[in-house]
């Protein structure tokens, strides 16, 4: 769970609320919290994102997860009507678009509580929302407290919220454990500030984007989403791909213009290729730099430089701190000298 303090003088743009350094305080499980600390921080750094990080030892629900989360806001959450963005961590196609479209939506409305939903094929094991006759969001249900009719909703809550903090804090603290884990559930708080008379709006988002990730198969099938998103921005802006299910670029790679690129080709890291190369088929480059013009085939490069107009390959490799110099021409089976 993650959660993030938006001014609610600013425009309610998540982008914004990301760029400015706000302090977003992250509460992960007791045992998970060692191994992602680290990377997250590191992460989280890197976009200027100041991240306070608090733990919630005992696992009692993600009702008691946020109110752990909201400790690290300073002061009391009286009177604060600032803007509280919670999210899960097991969704990594979550576009900020769509972050940006609940807090404006939140924002404009006045809402005390703004839910991203979406409508799943296959709803089992997400909570479904509740909606009165006029379609007003009265209540979120667990899977394992829901009834039959429940059970047929098709409209599920993607545990992905905007909250009013001063709402918030006061709803959390009202939470039991009367439910069928015996939990704290976040979700309870939209039933307690419907029922208060508070606005609970809503958000939609398609399926696929919102989507959690609970084993290796569901990574692969996000991966091959996050893949397909990439390859269709180069595309757009001037690179050919022979075949882009066969292409693998990773986000951080910058590419040039009118650049080709064979099937079979892994571009990794922060790998930079000029205008006008060829790459493949069958290459990897992790952390390389290509300049303009160069042809690279059936090659594996690490933190390498190939100069612009070099043909390399086939089967080379180009180790760490190597480079080979412009215009100049490898052959077949060639192993780069490290400078």
């Amino acid at each position: 769970m993650s959660s993030q303090k938006v001014p609610a003088e600013q425009s309610g743009s998540a982008n914004d609320c990301c760029r400015t350094g706000t302090k977003t305080p992250l509460a992960p499980s007791a045992k998970s919290a060692r191994g992602v600390v680290g990377a997250l921080d590191a992460c989280l750094r890197a976009y200027t994102v100041e991240a306070a990080f608090v733990e919630q030892l005992e696992q009692n629900g993600t009702g008691d997860a946020a109110s752990i989360g909201m400790t690290a806001f300073d002061g009391d959450d009286y009177d604060d009507e600032s803007t509280i963005l919670i999210l899960p961590g097991d969704t990594p196609l979550l576009q900020a678009n769509t972050l940006d479209e609940l807090v404006a939506t939140h924002v404009a409305n006045g809402n005390a509580a703004t839910l991203l939903t979406s409508i799943m094929d296959d709803p089992t094991g997400y909570g479904r929302v509740v909606r009165s006759r006029d379609g007003q969001v009265q209540r979120i249900v667990e899977q394992r407290d829901a009834s039959p009719e429940e059970l047929d909703m098709s409209e599920v809550c993607t545990s992905i919220y905007a909250f009013r903090r001063d709402l918030l804090g006061p709803a959390l603290r009202t939470l039991t454990t009367d439910n069928a884990q015996g939990e704290y559930y976040l979700t309870d708080v939209i039933a307690a500030l419907a029922e208060m008379g508070h606005r609970v709006g809503c958000v939609q988002a398609p399926a696929p984007e919102t989507q959690g990730v609970n084993d290796r198969w569901q990574l692969a099938l996000a991966e091959r989403e996050l893949r397909a998103r990439t390859n269709r921005k180069w595309l757009l802006n001037g690179v050919t791909m022979l075949d882009p299910r066969q292409t693998f670029i990773d986000v951080n790679v910058t590419i040039g213009r009118d650049v080709t690129i064979y099937p079979g080709t892994i571009l990794q890291g922060a790998t930079t290729v000029g205008d006008g190369c060829e790459i493949g088929p069958g290459a990897q480059l992790v952390d390389c730099a290509v300049g303009a013009g160069a042809k690279i085939v059936h090659a594996v490069g690490h933190d390498a430089e190939v100069g612009t107009d070099a043909v390399v390959g086939p089967y080379a490799h180009l180790p760490a701190g190597s480079s080979v110099t412009s215009e100049s021409v490898t052959g077949a089976f060639y192993t780069s000298p490290v400078d």
